[in-house]
């Protein structure tokens, strides 16, 4: 299924759900920073996804890192919170959703790197080469959030 982001854009069409949403930070021994390439559209993004009925927050950003990047993970602290309503996904399905979104810092706790369903490509990116990367603003807000120190962020 393709995904469209928009920000801020008068064109973008009117969100018809509203998902709660989980996203991480996990870092390497080298600080380096786990980055998936989603196949939906073509950007670099943190591992997360949208919280099921029946799970914990904790335990929605556990399951979406694992599904995308292979890495078992648990979550330590937060980074922000993330609801801003000039952002939306429109899906080919015709879902157009505004997130509220958790960013989490994680801890690795086993697993190997892999790519999914949802990814063409799973890596450790050093924090210098993130400008050479295509990411939506709300996913690089989160990892300036991150690299600022400024957490927890409420925006």
């Amino acid at each position: 299924m393709g995904r469209v982001d928009y920000y801020d854009d008068p064109a973008a069409p009117a969100p018809n759900s509203l998902v709660p949403a989980a996203s991480a930070i996990v870092v390497d021994e080298a600080g380096r920073i786990l980055l998936h390439r989603r196949r939906d559209n073509e950007m670099w993004a943190l591992p997360g996804g949208r919280m099921e009925v029946g799970e914990s927050l904790a335990e929605c950003v556990a399951r979406e890192v694992r599904e995308e990047t292979g890495l078992k993970v648990e979550p330590v602290s937060i980074v922000g919170t993330y609801t801003d309503p000039k952002h939306v996904f429109a899906y080919d399905d015709g879902e157009v959703r505004q997130e509220f979104s958790i960013c989490f810092l994680c801890r690795f706790v086993g697993g190997s790197l892999t790519v999914s369903e949802e990814s063409h490509e799973v890596r450790f990116v050093e924090p210098d080469e993130l400008d050479d990367l295509p990411m939506v603003d709300s996913i690089r807000l989160r990892i300036t959030d991150y690299l600022s120190g400024r957490t927890p962020v409420i925006r």
